[in-house]
């Protein structure tokens, strides 16, 4: 049997017929990355003996008639996340010897599924990046085209993914985390609804593994089918047992509709404030071309959409605010002075990002002010409208860029240079309301590069998206390997 690309529902189905056990897919799995992993660098931190050990506990487990979702099945995990007794850095130089004494909640709740946890993957400095790249354990490459990123910052557990390295693996979502290095790889992701994945130990070596509750970031999962992103978030979702849990269960509720038929659906490709490429556009096409294919109600555009531009700007200030008061770039002093030079007449998101590097905690109640206006207004819009389908990123995945200042990095779209940041508008319109958001494989680019698209549904919906993304899967097709 085959495994390298099986997905987990696959492999489970094999585990409970006997046709494979644990111990062997554990085997193949290792040896794949031991021969494959060097030139793509995506499992930074390996543990194969554990693994190995998982995985014998599973079978014996089996043999006893017991199951679970994930029993047997290997998977692999962000860097970012705490395994007790294994390195988490954040790919900081200083924090390498860290090592945690407890495994993060996710963690947990995949051991507890029966995974098999193989390794970490690789991640950007602090996660502050589209990129994965870091001092301690160097670049990931994309499995399509080494010479270019697989995203960040899940861009590790994204490379896996494409190259055979475990069926599943979770990572983490800010900037479009999970769902960028999705649409560069040609895998799935979903961005859970804020606040419906516990993240605790998903946090910086320097801080405390407590609950909390942090603004935009969610954990989730990833795969290469649609119907896993379904499995893994059945096992993730839920609150923390330490707080919420202690009052409350969830129960999510059924997708809108089960056939393509049934959905409506509002269609983008473009962007107020940003182009986006010939190639991610012809993607999107693709995805509209089959809902329309499957008796889907499409349409182009709607007044009832919230304001595409200010919500860039509202992202922009709360996810630079907020990344600056965990990872200072500079002192006040610096950043007061470029500011002071910016002319009051500029509202270019690269001036956005700078004046939200001084926000105080007024004028960050002020954006979410008006963030709440903008959940209200989605409200009204699933109203009418079951989800929306737009770019991931405006392009395919770039050639690895590696200049020290991000600020002053450029991304090339269709031949012309933006500024580098700006390229998170589409990844931003859902995560500054919080809404969930699904990254589907939407084809090739001429150039043989994977391209993906979102589908964004209602707040805490998120089967509705994972649905459409499954109706999409089984229309267009999803995942292919590389090469």
């Amino acid at each position: 049997m085959n495994t390298d690309y099986s997905t987990a529902e696959e492999l489970g189905a094999a585990l409970r017929a006997g046709d494979v056990s644990s111990a062997e897919l554990t085997e193949d799995a290792i040896a794949r990355i031991g021969r494959h992993d060097e030139s793509l660098n995506a499992i930074c931190v390996p543990d194969f003996d554990r693994a190995r050990e998982a995985a014998r506990a599973a079978d014996r487990a089996r043999a006893r008639g017991e199951d679970g979702p994930l029993l047997g099945v290997p998977v692999t995990v962000k860097e970012c996340y705490d395994i007790a007794g294994l390195p988490t850095t954040w790919g900081i130089p200083e924090h390498r010897d860290h090592r945690p004494a407890e495994d993060a909640v996710q963690v947990s709740r995949l051991r507890n599924a029966g995974a098999v946890i193989l390794g970490k993957t690789n991640v950007p400095l602090g996660l502050q990046d589209v990129q994965t790249f870091n001092d301690v354990y160097g670049t990931t490459n994309n499995p399509w085209d080494h010479g270019r990123t697989p995203g960040g910052s899940s861009g590790g557990s994204a490379a896996a993914l494409a190259a055979g390295f475990g069926a599943l693996s979770i990572g983490s979502d800010l900037g479009g985390s999970l769902r960028n290095p999705a649409h560069y790889c040609g895998v799935y992701a979903h961005k859970p609804s804020l606040g419906l994945v516990a993240s605790r130990g998903m946090v910086p070596p320097d801080v405390p593994a407590l609950p909390a509750d942090p603004d935009l970031a969610v954990v989730g999962p990833m795969a290469r089918s649609a119907r896993d992103l379904t499995l893994l978030l059945d096992v993730m979702a839920g609150p923390d047992p330490l707080t919420r849990g202690v009052a409350y269960g969830l129960t999510l509720p059924p997708a809108r509709h089960r056939r393509l038929a049934g959905f409506r659906v509002l269609v983008l490709d473009r962007h107020p404030l940003l182009p986006t490429s010939a190639a991610v556009r012809a993607g999107v096409g693709r995805v509209a071309e089959a809902l329309v294919a499957g008796g889907a109600r499409v349409v182009r555009e709607s007044p009832l959409l919230p304001d595409p531009a200010e919500a860039a700007v509202l992202y922009q200030q709360l996810l630079i605010s907020g990344s600056v008061a965990r990872f200072p770039v500079g002192t006040d002093e610096l950043i007061r002075a470029e500011v002071a030079a910016l002319s009051p007449d500029d509202r270019s998101l690269t001036a956005t990002r700078l004046r939200a590097m001084l926000f105080s905690h007024h004028d960050w109640l002020r954006a979410n002010g008006l963030r709440e206006l903008h959940r209200q207004g989605w409200r009204r819009f699933f109203t009418e409208f079951d989800a929306v389908v737009c770019p991931v990123m405006p392009t395919p995945a770039f050639p690895h860029t590696h200049h020290p200042g991000p600020m002053t990095r450029t991304i090339d779209i269709d031949g012309a240079e933006y500024p580098y940041f700006d390229q998170l508008v589409w990844a931003g319109t859902a995560t500054m309301p919080g809404l969930p958001a699904t990254a589907v494989p939407a084809g090739l680019s001429p150039a043989g590069l994977p391209v993906g698209a979102q589908i964004i549904g209602p707040m805490f919906e998120d089967r509705t998206p994972l649905m459409l993304a499954e109706l999409l899967e089984r229309e267009m097709g999803g995942f292919r390997p590389p090469g």
